[in-house]
Order: structure tokens, then C-alpha cells, then sequence
């Protein structure tokens, strides 16, 4: 761990409240030292909100349901939601194969936003951002796309894709901001905030 971060965390645990192996892997780069745990929580949000909105909404319900039923006074806890926005419009993680295909052919051809909401809960303090990316992929042909979700079965993505898998190599023309969080933690954001936290008296 570097120093700044070992320093700043001074013994302090770390929690990743997520079943995201994506995060894990990311996260596993800036805190090498950190508990793995999650809590159900509803995904629903109020219909009025929009884009970042969304995720930081979700990323601060997930560590309220965390700290609520599992969380100690020593624990900083960490939550990110990931969403993608087409059109004005949510896109959200497929419940199916159908529907996997069904995104996948409306990102086709079109640039998409991916918003990652986080959120740094620590005793009654917590911290809240979030990254936008913009992503272009090129028009998909439909053989493409089948291939795609029936090989990587993307159903716990938003979007029905990861952009570290085949689909991402083959598929996306541009991308503009964070990769990252397109993966589902801005790992350069993450860490300036870690850093900026009041986390000691």
C-alpha cells in the first residue's frame, strides 16, 4: 500500500460492501488490505432522478443498509453503484439473455454515459462523488452480439457489457474520461478522496 494511503488509513479497517469482482480487482490496486462483504439492498430509486443522481443515490442506500445491519464504529466502508444512460433513459443490468441482447443492440452504433456514484462511510461521516464516462461503440452486427451474451453471460453489468471483456476489445470506437469507471470504480477519484476524508478525531 502506499504510504500516503497507509498513513491516512492509519489502522483504520476497510470494507468493500459489493459483490463486484470488477471493484475488488480495482480497489485491490490503491488499498491492498481490505474486507470483502455485502448487504442486500433494493435497487429501485425515485423516478425523478437522473444520471448521477442515480448512482449516488444507490452507492449511498448501499452503505446505509450496510452500516445499519453490519457495519463497526472502525470500519470505513466503501459502495459504488454503476449506471449506464442512453437517451435520456437508465439502462440497467439485463434480467435475461433477451433482454442482455436487447440493450446491447440500442448501445449499438451510439455513445452511452457509464456514472459511478461512491460513497465512504466512516462512523457518522460520509463522502459522496462520482465520475462520468462518455462510450461510443461502433454498430454491432446481431452474430456479435449473441456471441457475446452467450459466452460472457454479462447479467450483474449495467448495460449488458463489461469493457474489459471481448465485447469492449472488438466494440468500442471511443471513450472519453474514466476507463476505470467504465469498469465500475474511478480508481483516480477514489483515491483523491480517500485522501481528503476526515477520518481521525
Amino acid at each position: 500500500m502506499h504510504h500516503l494511503i497507509e498513513k491516512k488509513l492509519g489502522g483504520i479497517s476497510v470494507v468493500l460492501a459489493s459483490r463486484s469482482p470488477r471493484r475488488r480487482e480495482l480497489l485491490r490496486a490503491i488499498i491492498p488490505c481490505f474486507r470483502v462483504d455485502s448487504v442486500n439492498t433494493d435497487e429501485a430509486f425515485p423516478p425523478h432522478l437522473k444520471k448521477e443522481e442515480i448512482a449516488l443515490y444507490l452507492a449511498r442506500e448501499k452503505a446505509q443498509a450496510y452500516a445499519g445491519s453490519h457495519g463497526t464504529p472502525q470500519e470505513l466502508v466503501i459502495t459504488a453503484d454503476t449506471i449506464v444512460w442512453l437517451k435520456n433513459q437508465v439502462v440497467n443490468k439485463p434480467r435475461h439473455d433477451r433482454e442482455a441482447k436487447e440493450m446491447l443492440t440500442r448501445l449499438s452504433g451510439n455513445t452511452h454515459e457509464v456514472y459511478t456514484g461512491v460513497c465512504l462511510h466512516f462512523q457518522n461521516r460520509q463522502r459522496l462523488f462520482y465520475a462520468r464516462s462518455s462510450v461510443r461503440f461502433r454498430l454491432l452486427l446481431q452474430e456479435e452480439i449473441d456471441y457475446y451474451v452467450e459466452k460472457y453471460q454479462p447479467m450483474d453489468k449495467a448495460g449488458a457489457y463489461g469493457i474489459q471483456e471481448w465485447i469492449g476489445y472488438v466494440g468500442i470506437e471511443h471513450i472519453s474520461g474514466s476507463y476505470f469507471n467504465v469498469m465500475g470504480l474511478p480508481t483516480q477519484l477514489l483515491y483523491q478522496h480517500l485522501l481528503e476524508f476526515h477520518l481521525h478525531g
